[in-house]
């Protein structure tokens, strides 16, 4: 069906899972990886692109010039962005909102003049953080758990759905991603472009660089296998706070079966992650991890509160999973052993990349 597949945040955690699967899958597509390997942890899979066939191009979204280099092609995933949802907050938002908005509105340019078919990674940040913070929440042992009845439309037990309001502040980079939805909305209402939109919750696997901002739970089992310390941050430092996880491996699935049938998802603005079936607190990651690498941690406890933080956020994915028979494959644990298979083969790589 396509012939050349760009890929922008090629060398990124998402993209260059993304662009290596698609190497193997469809032998007949030429696969280009762009990226400007800001991320520390991204020159990592440079050897693995390479390997696997994949064209790399040392480029930025924010130079439509890079991005109009790359040549011709009939698709685009765009998992370009600056992730960090405490981005801006220590100083200047510029880089954040050059790189997910004005690069989102080149990966739109670039897309519109070539006709291709554009998959967007959206996120579930572009919820808003106040009515997240206010919903109505049961303590269980290890957890937060949503009760069933909900003050606000679009929040059940399930989780978060895309009928949830959109009025409120959402984070500097809740705010970019949201704005870049809305373009690729004007795009197509104006120029027909075709695109999907996928709002990922929080996403884990082998070759990310996890951070406390982004990627926890990647930087949980990190911090378990070296021995770094941690910290239960807010909400009473319980680490009762829920974050529904899915497999990388699981989103590429996803976005496989979106690229070999763009006309079913044209328009499709949907959330996707592990759901109540795979989420995780904070203390359950914890037990986890000790359980699988053997090593226990002491986990400090801080009682203040991060700006954007909430204290459950579980996507409902019952919107997608009514356009598709796609469901998530892995559970939490086998998200935290694969990551740790990860650590083991690669340690001396990743200590250094740390």
């Amino acid at each position: 069906m396509f012939e050349r597949v760009l890929i922008t945040g090629g060398a990124g955690f998402v993209g260059a899972n993304v662009a290596l699967a698609f190497a193997s899958r469809h032998p007949g597509w030429e696969i280009i990886a762009l990226d400007n390997l800001k991320r520390r942890g991204s020159e990592l899979n440079l050897p693995r692109l390479r390997e696997a066939g994949v064209n790399f191009v040392h480029g930025d979204v924010r130079q439509l010039a890079d991005l109009d280099g790359v040549g011709e092609f009939d698709a685009m995933v765009e998992c370009s962005a600056e992730p960090s949802v405490l981005a801006g907050l220590d100083g200047s938002p510029d880089y954040l909102i050059q790189s997910n908005l004005v690069g989102a509105y080149h990966c739109l340019e670039v897309a519109r003049r070539r006709g291709a078919f554009l998959v967007f990674l959206s996120t579930s940040r572009i919820y808003p953080v106040r009515p997240l913070e206010t919903l109505k929440l049961e303590e269980a042992q290890t957890r937060f758990e949503l009760a069933d009845s909900q003050p606000i439309t679009g929040v059940s037990r399930l989780g978060i759905s895309e009928d949830m309001p959109l009025a409120g502040a959402r984070t500097l980079y809740g705010m970019t991603k949201l704005s870049a939805e809305m373009l690729i909305e004007e795009y197509r209402a104006t120029y027909g472009l075709r695109a999907v939109v996928n709002r990922c919750g929080v996403i884990a696997g082998p070759w990310q660089m996890g951070k406390v901002d982004q990627g926890v739970f990647t930087y949980w089992m990190l911090a378990h296998h070296f021995q770094r310390p941690l910290s239960y941050i807010g909400f009473g430092g319980s680490g009762k706070q829920v974050r529904d996880l899915l497999h990388v491996d699981d989103l590429v699935d996803l976005i496989d079966g979106q690229l070999t049938n763009p006309d079913h998802w044209d328009g499709v603005t949907a959330n996707v992650g592990g759901g109540r079936e795979c989420s995780l607190s904070l203390a359950e990651t914890t037990a986890l991890c000790a359980e699988i690498t053997g090593r226990s941690l002491e986990v400090t406890a801080s009682g203040g509160s991060r700006p954007g933080d909430v204290p459950v956020y579980i996507s409902d994915c019952s919107k997608l999973f009514e356009l598709t028979s796609w469901r998530p494959a892995h559970d939490a644990r086998s998200v935290l052993a694969d990551i740790h298979t990860w650590v083991l083969d690669n340690e001396t790589a990743i200590a250094a990349a740390l």
